[in-house]
C-alpha cells in the first residue's frame, strides 16, 4: 500500500485566480447583522438579512446567487460567461458554461499553496489504532504519480477509469488523478460481485481498472484481485489492471496486470493539470441495481464540486481546522461528496474509515472519535440503530467532547434512534442533521442546518431546503400542493449545480425517470410530508408506499412507529399481496440485545402502538423476528430481497454478493416458511 514518503515535494503551483475563503463563524442572527460573516457573498445581495432571506434569494435570484458563489469559491482557469442553461422538461442541464477549471487543483494545489503540511486525510485502517495521516502535499504527490502512471498506460482525456477499491488514500488519489488528467472515474463499491463489476466496466467502457490484492474490513479479508480477474474475462475493453497491495499476500499476476506501488515510484511528482470545461464529465456512479439495470449517473466538473463544497461547509457548520468524519464507503455518492470532493475543496481534514461500527467491539466509532478528535460525525441510521441495541456503555466509555455536529444519511432516521444519537452520543449538545439527498442530487438538498441559532430541530425530519433548492409536493394528478400539513410526491422545482446531468449512454432513460413524470420538475422518486410549519419529512420511496384498503402509507412511517417499541432495535416493513385488502403489511423485526419477548406478545404490542400512532389499517399482518436484516455493506436495507422472499419468488432474489451478511437471507426464508404456514 502506498504510504506517505515524508520527502520534500517538487511541484509547480498553478496560478490561482482567487484565494481560498477562510471559514467564518456560522452564525445567522435575526436582523442579519452577521449574514455576510456567515456567507461573505451575501454582502452583495441587496436587502438580504438572515437565513430565511438568504434561502429565498438563492431560489428567486438563482443565477445571481450561484454566480457569486462560484466566482468566489472555485479557482478558474477561464471564467464562465453563462451561469445556467437549463430546461428540466427536456432534461437539459448546463451550468457555468464557458468556464474552465481543474477539480484536483481546487482540491489540492490551492490548499498546498496555502498550507502544504495541513493533514488532508486520516486513514482509519481496519486495525484499530493504526491510523495513517497524509498531508495535502503528500496527497498531491501521490495524485500526480497516479496521473502520470495512467497517462503512461494510455489513458486520455475523456476516457473512463474503473476503480474497485476499499476506502483508502490510494482510492482518493486515483479519483483525483483521473480528474487531474481529464479522465472520468467510475468507482465501484468493493463489495460488488464479479458479475456486477463486469456490467459496470462494460457500460463505462474502461480500458484500465484499479484495484488491490485484498481488502480488509471487520477483521475479514476479501479477495478483490480475484474478483477483478473474474470480471475482466467478460470485459474486452480492459487492457490493464493496476494492482496495489493492501496486505502482504502475493496474488497471481498476468501480463495484463501492473504492480501499482512499484510503477508509481517511477513517476514524477509533477503532473500538469488539464483545463476542463465546466460540463465535462467528472465521474460516473452506478446505482445499486436494486430496481433493475444499474444506472450510470453522470456528474460534471464545476457544478458538482461547488455544490459538494457548499453543502459540506454549511450543513455541518464546518470550520477551518475541524476533523470531518464521514464513515461511509467511498464507493457510494456519500463517500464521493463528503469524504473526497466537498471536504478537500474546503481544505478540510477528512477521515477514511475502513472498518465497521462493531469491530473489534461496538465502541469502535466512539473510540475513533476520541482518538482522532472528530468534530463532525456523519453516519447511517442503520448503524445508529445497531449500536443502540448494544446499550449506552459502549458510547460513554469514550470522550466525545470534540463532537460539534452529528449527521445522518442514507435513509430516514426513526425518532428513537435520533433521540439516542442526540442524547447519548451527542450528550444533548450537538445538533443532529438528518440529511436528505440522492446519488442524483450530488449533495444534500434538505437538512435542518443551516438555520438561525434559535431555530428548532425536529427529530426525524430533514426539515429545511438548502440554498438554491425549491422542493414542491405534487398530488396524484400532477398538480403542485401549496398547503402545509400535506403529503405528496417530492419534486424539485428548479435546477441546481450539483444535480446529475444524464444517465451514461441513455439520456432518454434519464428524461423518462426524472423529467417526464412531472414535466418541468425534477422527480425524486420519494414521497414527503410537509408539516404545518413548512418542514419536510421524507416518508420513503414512492415504490415503498403500501396501499391498504385504499389507504396509502409509507413503509418508513410504519417503521418509525415500530422502532419506538421498547423491545425493538430496528425493523423493515414491506407490502405484500392480500386477497381482501389489496396489500397487507409484513414487518421484519430485530430485537435489542438480550431482550426476550414472545412473538405473540410482540405482535400485540406492535399492533397496539401502530394503531395508536397511525391507524388500525397500518397494523402489521405478519411480524417475523430475525437476528439481522439483509443490508448492503453501506447499510441500505434490501427490501427487494424481503419482497421476493414473501412472494416465494426465490429464483429472482438476484445478486446477493453486495449484502453485508448473505446468510441473513436464509434465516429469513426459513422464518417466513414457518410463519406463513401457521399465520398470526
Amino acid at each position: 500500500m502506498w504510504l506517505p514518503s515524508r520527502f520534500t515535494l517538487k511541484f509547480a503551483v498553478c496560478a490561482l485566480r482567487r484565494g481560498v475563503l477562510k471559514s467564518h463563524p456560522h452564525v445567522l442572527r435575526r436582523g442579519g447583522c452577521n449574514t455576510a460573516a456567515f456567507m461573505p457573498e451575501a454582502a452583495g445581495f441587496e436587502g438580504v438579512s438572515g437565513r430565511a432571506a438568504l434561502q429565498e434569494f438563492s431560489v428567486s435570484n438563482s443565477e445571481d446567487f450561484w454566480a457569486a458563489v462560484a466566482r468566489q469559491r472555485l479557482s478558474w482557469v477561464r471564467p464562465f460567461h453563462t451561469v445556467q442553461d437549463c430546461d428540466l422538461s427536456r432534461g437539459r442541464i448546463k451550468w457555468f458554461q464557458g468556464g474552465m477549471l481543474n477539480v484536483s487543483v481546487n482540491c489540492l494545489d490551492r490548499q498546498v499553496h496555502i498550507c502544504p503540511e495541513r493533514v488532508a486525510l486520516i486513514w482509519e485502517r481496519d486495525e484499530r489504532g493504526s491510523e495513517v495521516r497524509y498531508t495535502y502535499r503528500e496527497l498531491l504527490e501521490m495524485t500526480c504519480r497516479v496521473g502520470n502512471l495512467l497517462k503512461r498506460y494510455g489513458v486520455k482525456r475523456g476516457d473512463c477509469v474503473t476503480i474497485y477499491m476499499p476506502t483508502c488514500p490510494l482510492a482518493v488519489a486515483s479519483m483525483l488523478a483521473c480528474a487531474r488528467i481529464g479522465a472520468a472515474h467510475n468507482v465501484v463499491f468493493a463489495g460488488f460481485s464479479a458479475e456486477a463489476l463486469a456490467e459496470r466496466i462494460r457500460d463505462a467502457q474502461s480500458s484500465i481498472v484499479i484495484t488491490m490484492n485484498q481488502g480488509v474490513r471487520g477483521g475479514k479479508v476479501t479477495e478483490l484481485k480475484k474478483t477483478v480477474d473474474t470480471a475482466v474475462q467478460s470485459c474486452p475493453t480492459v487492457r490493464h489492471v493496476f494492482v496495489a497491495m493492501r496486505t502482504e499476500k502475493l496474488v497471481p499476476m498476468t501480463d495484463r496486470d501492473v504492480l501499482m506501488d512499484e510503477e508509481m515510484l517511477k513517476e514524477d511528482v509533477v503532473c500538469e493539470p488539464a483545463a476542463m470545461n465546466s460540463e465535462d464529465v467528472l465521474f460516473l456512479l452506478y446505482t445499486s441495481g436494486s430496481t433493475g439495470k444499474p444506472k450510470g449517473l453522470v456528474h460534471t466538473q464545476a457544478g458538482y464540486l461547488l455544490y459538494a463544497a457548499l453543502t459540506h461547509r454549511y450543513v455541518f457548520s464546518y470550520h477551518d481546522g475541524d476533523v470531518f468524519g464521514c464513515v461511509a464507503d467511498i464507493g457510494w455518492i456519500t463517500g464521493h461528496s463528503y469524504i473526497v470532493y466537498g471536504p478537500l475543496a474546503n481544505g478540510a481534514t477528512t477521515v477514511l474509515f475502513e472498518s465497521t461500527p462493531v469491530y473489534p467491539d461496538p465502541g469502535r466509532y466512539w473510540e475513533t472519535v476520541e482518538r482522532l478528535k472528530i468534530n463532525q460525525f456523519y453516519g447511517a441510521p442503520t448503524a445508529i440503530r445497531l449500536l443502540l441495541k448494544y446499550g449506552d456503555q459502549w458510547v460513554n466509555k469514550y470522550d466525545r467532547s470534540s463532537l460539534k455536529t452529528l449527521g445522518s444519511v442514507g435513509e430516514p432516521i426513526n425518532t428513537e434512534a435520533w433521540e439516542w444519537y442526540h442524547r447519548v452520543v451527542g450528550e444533548g449538545r450537538c445538533p443532529v442533521v438528518d440529511t436528505w439527498w440522492q446519488t442524483e442530487t450530488g449533495g444534500i438538498c434538505i437538512a435542518p442546518k443551516p438555520s438561525e441559532p434559535d431555530e428548532e430541530i425536529v427529530p426525524g425530519m430533514a426539515m429545511r431546503p438548502f440554498f438554491g433548492i425549491k422542493p414542491v409536493l405534487m398530488d396524484t394528478e400532477g398538480k403542485v400542493m401549496t398547503s402545509n400539513n400535506t403529503s405528496g410526491a417530492l419534486c424539485i422545482a428548479q435546477p441546481w449545480p450539483g444535480m446529475a446531468r444524464t444517465i451514461h449512454n441513455n439520456h432518454q432513460r434519464f428524461i423518462e425517470t426524472y423529467c417526464q413524470p412531472y414535466p418541468g420538475y425534477f422527480f425524486t422518486g420519494d414521497g414527503a410530508y410537509r408539516s404545518p410549519e413548512g418542514y419536510y419529512q421524507i416518508t420513503g420511496r414512492l415504490d415503498d408506499v403500501i396501499n391498504v384498503s385504499g389507504h396509502r402509507i409509507g413503509t418508513a412511517e410504519i417503521e418509525d412507529v415500530v422502532n419506538q417499541c421498547s423491545a425493538v432495535a430496528e425493523s423493515a416493513v414491506i407490502g405484500y399481496s392480500h386477497d381482501i385488502k389489496g396489500q397487507g403489511i409484513y414487518a421484519f423485526v430485530v430485537l435489542k440485545k438480550n431482550m426476550k419477548i414472545k412473538e405473540e406478545d410482540l405482535y400485540k404490542q406492535l399492533n397496539s402502538v401502530v394503531s395508536e400512532k397511525i391507524a388500525k389499517y397500518a397494523c402489521p399482518d405478519f411480524v417475523l423476528l430475525v437476528k439481522r436484516l439483509p443490508k448492503t455493506r453501506s447499510g441500505k436495507i434490501m427490501r427487494r430481497v424481503l419482497r421476493k422472499v414473501v412472494e416465494s419468488d426465490l429464483d429472482s432474489l438476484g445478486d446477493l454478493s453486495t449484502l453485508d451478511d448473505p446468510s441473513a437471507v436464509q434465516e429469513i426464508i426459513e422464518g417466513h416458511a414457518k410463519i406463513s404456514t401457521k399465520g398470526q
